[in-house]
């Protein structure tokens, strides 16, 4: 009897669906998919130990722009545009002094006050806005700062961040003003990342326990300011060193809870 011809192609053995290997899933990378909020390294209860710390390093933090009303407060903050406050300090004491209205500061002129200001940066364009926002705060707003956001950013030389400043500081708005140490520590830290200003602002509106938001924004500055500087973090000085997740961070060990010399 003829053996039957072995067929050349072999068939492969059915694999039951419950052993079938599962389809390679693409591994995540850690970036955010485009419209998802950045996932952040730390817990609700670091972040409020991160604040609570804050609050009991500096319980009653101030401002360092000098002013004496609403109004020099907006060309204080407006001047301090690249400029220290210190710079800024030394040019408005004298500006101040003879203008402290919007009223006195266009009888003053464009000219005057930008002899004021002459040791701060880009002091032409500024003096230029100094009297245009004062032209407008007489002609729009009787002389008066606005309070409300959407009204004080149509202020010439005023952005979001002036706007917040003053909502804070001369009206007790609970704002958070981002600026250059802000955003650095929003960034440096993992704890509100974001590539603008407003992307910080939101990510630590978002985080920012509740109790701890009026003085947010002046704890931040100056823990940047005089701690988490921007060329080399003094972590060995830091009150939350060993919360922080910064990849930049050198010691884990907090420092004191002490008020540091400004």
């Amino acid at each position: 009897m003829q053996k039957p011809k072995s067929s050349s192609v072999t068939e492969k053995p059915s694999i039951p669906a419950r052993t079938r290997p599962k389809a390679a899933t693409k591994q995540p990378t850690g970036k955010a998919a485009p419209g998802r909020r950045p996932r952040i390294p730390y817990t609700k209860a670091e972040i409020h130990e991160i604040f609570r710390r804050f609050s009991i390093q500096r319980p009653e933090p101030k401002g360092e722009l000098e002013h004496v009303n609403p109004f020099t407060l907006v060309v204080a903050v407006a001047l301090s545009a690249q400029a220290t406050d210190v710079g800024v300090n030394k040019a408005t004491r004298a500006l101040f002094a003879a203008a402290d209205t919007p009223e006195k500061m266009l009888a003053l002129g464009e000219d005057k006050v930008r002899d004021y200001i002459k040791t701060i940066g880009l002091y032409r364009n500024k003096a230029k806005n100094v009297i245009a926002l004062s032209q407008k705060l007489v002609d729009e707003f009787g002389g008066e700062v606005p309070r409300t956001r959407e009204e004080l950013v149509t202020l010439p030389g005023v952005g979001r961040k002036t706007a917040n400043v003053v909502m804070s500081m001369a009206f007790g708005e609970p704002t958070l003003a981002v600026d250059t140490h802000v955003f650095r520590i929003g960034n440096r830290l993992r704890i509100a990342p974001g590539k603008t200003p407003d992307e910080v602002e939101q990510a630590f509106l978002r985080i920012i326990p509740k109790e701890y938001l009026f003085h947010a924004h002046h704890w931040l500055i100056l823990h940047g300011r005089y701690c988490c500087k921007a060329r080399k973090p003094e972590c060995e000085r830091c009150v939350i060193a060993d919360i922080c997740k910064s990849p930049e961070k050198t010691v884990d060990v907090p420092a004191p809870l002490v008020e540091l010399p400004v």
